[in-house]
């Protein structure tokens, strides 16, 4: 492994003194999703919102060249499937606080632009993928890690909404071409991240699922009816202005086969997939009630 030296610090604690000797930043650091948002709305706002505009004039004003944000496609909020949601023509309706707060800090960040500090904003779609610290609590890996420790997937909607996904490494990529693309193509850009044909409908994202786990059964209950959120998003521009430096290559059947492997490595187990170690908001919550945490997300 490469020695890096690495800041261990609540974003929201960053001083200039931290930045010296940086010559770009990535900002990933949030309460990420929408339910994990909604855990504490001002804090939401705070973290989220407060904070980026904060690291990012501290940045401008100690001479860093680039910084790339890592926003989100749930600003778009529920919309018209009939076309594709592009970055500045489609309406912003942001529902959740989390949805708020990124579009709020795209905006003021644009603010900061000029010819010496680059700003780059990438909207992802719903990252799939195996990783150290793995996530089960969003959409497709989900799916496969239901499949492969129960045996079942159940699907509580009509499997008809429509979900953007796209893999980890190919979202580590598409950051990758905002630090190296010219200035003059990516500044004051955002992208949505996502394949070429990276729209699926639920139905489909959970039929890969079980595919990549043989024998296992999918279940469309319907107990929630036709869950309003929906969407489509275009992928044109990521394409057009960053396929020189962007070229996904992940699937879904080749995340699915990634993630079943892994799951097989390490026994993951049911108790796994529904417990702490995976599922964000309840390790939160369980930080909370044991008071390793206070009511400010600071460890106690």
């Amino acid at each position: 492994k490469e020695n890096y030296d690495y800041i261990n610090k609540d974003i929201r604690d960053i001083k200039s003194e931290d930045l010296k000797d940086v010559d770009a930043i990535i900002h990933l650091a949030a309460l990420s999703n929408d339910p994990l948002g909604e855990f504490n709305c001002e804090l939401t706002e705070i973290i989220n919102f407060r904070s980026t505009i904060k690291l990012a004039k501290l940045a401008k004003q100690n001479g860093i060249s680039r910084f790339i944000y890592v926003s989100s496609q749930s600003m778009y909020g529920i919309s018209d499937t009939d076309s594709e949601l592009e970055e500045d023509s489609s309406d912003k309706l942001p529902i959740t606080a989390y949805a708020k707060t990124k579009w709020s800090a795209e905006c003021e960040l644009k603010k900061l632009i000029d010819s010496n500090f680059i700003i780059v904003c990438f909207r992802p779609s719903t990252v799939f993928g195996f990783s150290p610290r793995l996530r089960c609590d969003i959409v497709f890996n989900s799916f496969v890690g239901c499949a492969y420790t129960t045996g079942k997937i159940e699907v509580k909607s009509d499997g008809t909404p429509w979900r953007p996904v796209i893999h980890i490494k190919d979202v580590c990529q598409a950051l990758i071409a905002g630090l190296i693309a010219p200035s003059k193509i990516v500044n004051g850009r955002s992208y949505n991240i996502g394949l070429h044909e990276g729209n699926f409908t639920v139905r489909q994202l959970a039929e890969s699922a079980a595919k990549a786990v043989p024998g296992s059964k999918l279940i469309f209950t319907g107990e929630h009816g036709k869950d309003s959120r929906t969407y489509r998003v275009s992928f044109k521009r990521i394409y057009k202005e960053l396929g020189e430096w962007y070229s996904p290559n992940w699937t879904l059947e080749k995340g699915a086969k990634e993630l079943v492997d892994a799951f097989r490595k390490y026994n993951f187990s049911e108790e796994d997939f529904r417990g702490l170690k995976t599922n964000r908001l309840l390790f939160l919550k369980n930080l909370t009630l044991n008071r390793k945490i206070d009511k400010n997300l600071r460890w106690v």
